[in-house]
């Protein structure tokens, strides 16, 4: 395990490409096509360096960290996982068979290079993975104490259900004869079409009027559009030309006389994909079309590559939390580093934050 200055990934975009190909879990936010982006963009007010593993003389495994002397808005200091927040997973990067490695070798870096660090946290962390399962197994055989500090379940959709199948299920008949309701007097106001692409043609065009749509709307604003900052813009344009050229992205759009008025973007990250951006005209609000485009992003459950779509949305969602009905769990997790003083310090915060995190939860 070695830590580096980030820009030197940015020679083997090739080695970091294949990792994800062969990676234990996917997680498109620390694939180099949208990693590399959010750390020229977004990372100019910390330090992040990027823990790299290898096994073999092969690049296996990275996560971008960084040390904080805060810790949400206490002074604890802390080495933590890097992440923003258009950034919704905070999986590692690690191929497949070289979890357990990869765990070891990142805890026995930490325990040496500690430094004022009192612990490792990591965020935006899926509880029901291979990866957890082997930090967890890694963490017992050490002694380590791995503390849970907050749990979240996020919508996820998996099933063995065809679309309309799927959709019959989820919706009540009341909630399903309202949207088909909605979706014909909204195709009597024009020339109603959903448009699915894939691909790099047309797309500095879909780009353009995604942003506009989303600006035009409360996030705009809210000044919370990807349009409101030049660096989420440019993150935007680059991440989905990168994932574009790669064939990690998914396109959705229904448009109304050919202009769009409700838009999504997918990664694909086989076996999983991400929801990860939405966007929809609120003056046709009434017609429910961010409703109708997801009834459509139901074909994912077409895809002989995909197994799940991650919706990336906050828990409790007011609409995609009555769409779809599976969960994922996601935690942060705070874990022991260093020596027995450092660990017995630990010890008591950790449970502190946990009896916190129960008290919220109840």
């Amino acid at each position: 395990m070695e830590c580096q200055p980030w820009q030197d990934l940015e020679t083997e975009v090739a080695a970091w490409d294949a990792l994800a190909g062969r990676a234990s879990e996917p997680n498109p936010f620390f694939e180099s096509w949208y990693l590399l982006p959010s750390l020229r963009h977004l990372s100019r007010d910390c330090d992040v360096t990027i823990l790299r593993y290898e096994e073999d003389g092969q690049l296996a495994g990275l996560m971008p960290i960084i040390r904080s002397n805060r810790y949400y808005g206490r002074r604890l200091s802390n080495i933590s996982a890097w992440l923003h927040d258009n950034a919704f997973c905070g999986t590692p990067l690690v191929a497949r068979g070289s979890e357990t490695g990869f765990w070891q070798e990142l805890l026995g870096w930490a325990d040496r290079e500690a430094g004022a660090a009192l612990f490792l946290h990591l965020r935006a962390m899926p509880l029901d993975g291979t990866l957890h399962a082997a930090l967890e197994s890694v963490a017992a055989r050490e002694a380590r104490r791995v503390a849970l500090v907050h749990h979240e379940v996020r919508a996820l959709l998996e099933s063995d259900l065809q679309p309309d199948a799927y959709f019959e299920t989820s919706l009540s008949t009341k909630k399903r004869k309202e949207l088909r309701r909605q979706t014909r007097r909204l195709a009597e106001e024009g020339d109603l079409q959903v448009v699915r692409e894939q691909g790099e043609q047309g797309l500095q065009e879909w780009l353009d009027a995604f942003l506009e749509l989303e600006r035009a709307g409360w996030k705009g604003e809210s000044g919370s559009a990807l349009a409101s900052h030049g660096e989420t813009e440019r993150l935007f344009r680059e991440a989905l030309s990168g994932a574009a050229s790669r064939g990690r992205l998914e396109r959705l759009a229904v448009r109304l006389d050919g202009r769009a008025i409700a838009m999504l973007a997918n990664f694909l990250s086989p076996p999983g994909a991400f929801s990860y951006k939405t966007a929809f005209d609120e003056t046709y609000a009434r017609f429910s079309p961010g409703v109708l485009l997801q009834r459509e992003n139901l074909a994912m459950l077409e895809r002989p590559d995909i197994a799940w779509t991650d919706s990336c949305a906050s828990q409790d969602h007011p609409m995609i939390d009555h769409f779809w009905r599976e969960r994922r769990a996601i935690g942060r997790l705070s874990i022991a580093i260093g020596g027995p003083v450092r660990r017995g310090a630990f010890q008591i915060l950790a449970q502190v934050e946990q009896a916190r995190s129960h008290k919220k939860r109840d």
